[in-house]
């Protein structure tokens, strides 16, 4: 009997001892981890954007570099690398120096680009570390209103009847405005000549200018030109109306059923980035999106704000890069 209380004890005291050095080790691993963001920025934070200034994702990022270097105490600065589809400044992103001061914002290129290039230079679920989902916007079919064109029913009759005549922007091969305006040709039968550019700012641009006549593009940078009258947006490709443009109808209103894609954007580091500064930008990106004056600013300018965490991020790249690769494949178009 003594001998099974004492063995009992001595179990019960290596238990303890267990228990506190678990305790330890975990109150020893949040210290390193604090310890990691100390005095974090020392020096300018990069926000690599990969598509030309003036397109949604350089106007969120502008408006976070903002408000982050902030709340950061410190500076963080934009850098558009353009070109590619995006692919360029992702690869630079993919492969910079994990210590937190190259972060990268990008758009819905992230999940595409997989399934629409032979190669690319990153690997979407390796390489990268998420710190947030931003926001997402649906897409506008555009045109100049010299065109005469007032409805989706007008632009598809026009294109009927000159099939060679129309040609339309996009920010680029594979972004989700490119893969829009392939899928409006073949559900309404017609035919358009594509104009790829280095991001949204250059295509809308071209349509100002006519220099295409047509254009897809994610909301934020054609949002201005729309109310002032200088774009004419025909219809949206998202799930519901635009709130501040309510005579633009959706597609789906117009009897294109689950004709519905967006353009989101996202916050990521280069994977090995230390978890300490991964979880302090994403906290404090969060916070920022949540605010009502951000949030509003956005909405105004074409966003619905998401602000989800690390997990939201990674379930979207996870959830995408499978299903834009279905997409493409079904819709015939080869990897480049």
């Amino acid at each position: 009997m003594h001998d099974d209380v004492a063995t009992f004890r001595s179990r019960r005291t290596i238990l303890r001892t267990a228990a506190v050095l678990i305790g330890a080790a975990a109150t020893s691993g949040l210290g390193l981890r604090r310890a990691q963001a100390a005095g974090y920025p020392e020096r300018p934070i990069k926000i690599i954007v990969p598509f030309a200034p003036a397109g949604p994702t350089d106007i969120m990022a502008r408006i976070l570099a903002t408000h982050l270097g902030e709340a950061l105490s410190g500076t963080v600065v934009v850098e558009n690398r353009p070109g590619a589809g995006g692919n360029i400044g992702i690869g630079i992103a993919a492969h910079a120096e994990p210590d937190g001061y190259t972060l990268l914002i990008t758009s819905s290129a992230y999940v595409v680009n997989p399934g629409l290039y032979a190669k690319i230079p990153y690997d979407p679920f390796k390489d990268f570390a998420p710190i947030a989902e931003l926001g997402t916007s649906p897409n506008v079919i555009l045109v100049n209103p010299q065109l005469s064109v007032s409805s989706i029913a007008d632009l598809t009759a026009r294109a009927r009847k000159n099939p060679n005549e129309l040609n339309y922007a996009s920010p680029g091969i594979g972004t989700t405005p490119h893969l829009s305006g392939e899928l409006f040709k073949v559900v309404c039968g017609i035919n358009m000549t594509h104009v790829p550019f280095s991001g949204a700012g250059p295509a809308i641009q071209a349509i100002l200018s006519g220099t295409t006549q047509v254009a897809f593009a994610a909301l934020p940078p054609a949002h201005p030109h729309i109310e002032s009258g200088a774009l004419k947006a025909l219809a949206i490709t998202g799930t519901h109306r635009w709130f501040d443009l309510p005579d633009v109808p959706t597609m789906v209103e117009l009897g294109y059923k689950d004709f519905i894609s967006d353009t989101f954007q996202g916050f990521l580091a280069p994977s090995k980035t230390p978890p300490a500064i991964v979880e302090l930008v994403s906290v404090k990106s969060i916070g920022i999106l949540k605010t009502p004056k951000v949030s509003e600013q956005l909405r105004n300018d074409g966003f619905e704000v998401l602000a989800n965490g690390p997990d939201g991020m990674r379930k979207r790249i996870e959830d995408e890069v499978p299903k834009w690769r279905d997409i493409i494949a079904k819709a015939g178009i080869r990897p480049v």
